[in-house]
């Protein structure tokens, strides 16, 4: 990602927005950050215990707790000391008769009291909102259009009843700017560059937002009307309020192409247009099979000797599998809508992983994704968020709250099975053996599943490129999707192995690059990653 050399104008729009633009220096002060507290005094009983020696009457230890029940092992570390916790902890309980022959100590209730502490709370900071003027979001290409010049405007947000915000400064590399609540700054065009800036709220209350940064990108098209002037901007940034940013752009650091990303990257306004009318032979198997489609017309009941359809098969099942493979569109829509994942990507996802038949297949892969154990261990492994919302549906909640690193083995297994179970539409007591709930629900579930794998691919480019990112190394937002895809199908050493193999030879780094280094039981990602982007 490559910084531009252009300078930001502030726009000064009456008294309220009046501002100055400072020196090139930067800000004579660093910003102090939030630095805010209230601390309310609460009433509670203090218990004072005393810890003795079995069979000796002194006071080895005075504790104070306020808590009822004994004191804890953290309160006798604090009050008692390392050496006294060391042989608390590892102590036996003693049940002798003559409790003066058992070893280590006992604890003694000696008093109550009540008494006052102060309890201090973290109050919520002042932040900086980032929003465009004169332009209008585009939710299908994740991107924003402008008819007039785009103005940046930051204003600044304070939580705290009582307290304002006293002004913005902010720094666009070595030129700093400064304004009051709200900031209104003209937007150099950029073409495909990238530039950064950096910013902060003060607030009457003593203190600064953190230091926000938003990367942009301002790129000025006529769209074939020289008379007529469109200006493209996509911002990144954790404090932009405008048009979703497409998915793993986070993740990447890499902006889709101007204008927004390919067709089959891309999320429609309406379910209709994700409709496709193709005739799937394995969906139509299924549909013969299942019964619902009759094919006692065809002479060979619309299923060859193999268990695939027939030509006649496939053509009395027709309708039904026109049917069938638009019948999530909805939810899909839905989800795209929901995680950032496009819905194109996922129906020709789900196309060629399964021809939208979501039980299980004959290599034992399941559901609309085909998920297998080791995806199911990528998604948690890399979507920590989607763990920890699935894990308390199917294990104890404190279990979860472990993270799944730091489950057993047994525990990661049971959780990567009850994630395959959940998304494995199989049922016998079904219409046609499918629960469509439950496939409905496992759209999502994919959907989580490729931003995993979104962040592992990521890593990936990382390790086997001197330590940069996606951005750093200008990959395409198209190429990045592409890379995710090897990743989600073949697994992340088939990628690793491929970029290592290619950045020995200085390859490019496209998927027409990398692909070529695929090992010989991973090239089926080639066609795989082909034939989803190419629907």
């Amino acid at each position: 990602m490559r910084l531009v050399s252009l300078s930001l104008l502030l726009v000064i729009a009456g008294s309220a927005f009046a501002s100055s633009a400072r020196g090139s220096a930067a800000p004579a002060q660093v910003p102090p950050g939030p630095d805010r507290y209230s601390v309310t005094i609460v009433d509670y009983t203090k218990y004072f215990w005393w810890m003795i020696r079995w069979g000796e009457d002194e006071v080895e230890c005075y504790i104070e707790v306020d808590h009822e029940g004994l004191p804890t092992p953290g309160d006798i570390y604090v009050d008692c000391g390392e050496k006294m916790y060391d042989e608390w902890v590892a102590q036996k309980p003693c049940k002798e008769a003559d409790v003066s022959l058992c070893k280590g100590f006992y604890l003694v209730l000696v008093d109550s009291q009540p008494a006052q502490k102060e309890i201090s709370t973290k109050l919520p900071p002042p932040i900086v909102q980032v929003t465009l003027e004169n332009c209008t979001p585009v939710y299908t290409s994740s991107t924003s259009i402008c008819e007039y010049e785009p103005i940046l405007v930051l204003t600044g947000m304070e939580p705290l009843a009582d307290y304002t915000i006293t002004g913005i400064e902010g720094l666009y590399g070595e030129q700093s700017f400064s304004c009051g609540p709200v900031c209104r700054l003209k937007l150099p065009v950029t073409g495909e560059d990238i530039f950064t800036i950096q910013f902060w709220a003060y607030s009457s209350y003593g203190d600064s937002s953190q230091v926000f940064d938003a990367k942009i990108r301002v790129a000025r098209r006529d769209e074939g009307n020289p008379d007529q002037t469109f200006w493209y901007v996509d911002v990144l940034s954790s404090q932009w309020a405008g048009v979703p940013i497409a998915t793993c752009v986070g993740a990447w650091g890499v902006l889709p192409p101007i204008g927004g990303p390919p067709p089959w990257l891309s999320t429609p306004t309406q379910s209709e247009i994700l409709g496709t009318e193709v005739p799937y032979n394995y969906l139509a198997a299924n549909l013969i099979r299942g019964g619902a489609v009759d094919a006692t017309s065809c002479v060979d009941g619309g299923l060859l000797p193999d268990g695939s359809a027939s030509a006649c098969g496939m053509e009395v099942a027709r309708p039904a599998v026109n049917a069938w493979q638009n019948q999530f569109d909805t939810i899909i829509l839905n989800v795209a809508k929901d995680t950032g994942v496009p819905a194109h990507l996922l129906k020709n996802l789900f196309a060629i992983e399964s021809q939208f038949w979501p039980g299980n297949s004959i290599k034992n892969d399941v559901g609309l994704g085909q998920l297998t154990e080791h995806g199911a261990d990528t998604t948690f492994l890399w979507n920590p968020p989607f763990f920890y919302q699935f894990c308390p549906l199917v294990m104890d909640s404190r279990e979860c709250s472990k993270g799944y690193l730091h489950l057993n083995e047994e525990q990661q297994e049971y959780a990567r099975l009850s994630l395959i179970s959940a998304v494995n539409a199989t049922c016998e007591n079904c219409p046609l053996g499918i629960d469509l709930e439950r496939a409905n629900f496992s759209i999502g579930v994919f959907a989580h599943t490729l931003l995993a794998n979104c962040e592992q691919a990521s890593q990936v480019v990382w390790n086997y490129n001197d330590r940069k990112t996606p951005d750093q190394l200008e990959i395409s937002y198209e190429d990045m999707w592409k890379f995710t895809l090897v990743n989600y199908n073949a697994g992340g050493g088939c990628l690793a192995t491929a970029f290592e193999l290619a950045a020995e030879k200085k390859e490019p780094l496209t998927f027409e690059g990398i692909s070529p280094y695929l090992e010989p039981a991973c090239q089926g990602a080639i066609d795989y990653v082909n034939q989803v982007s190419s629907q």
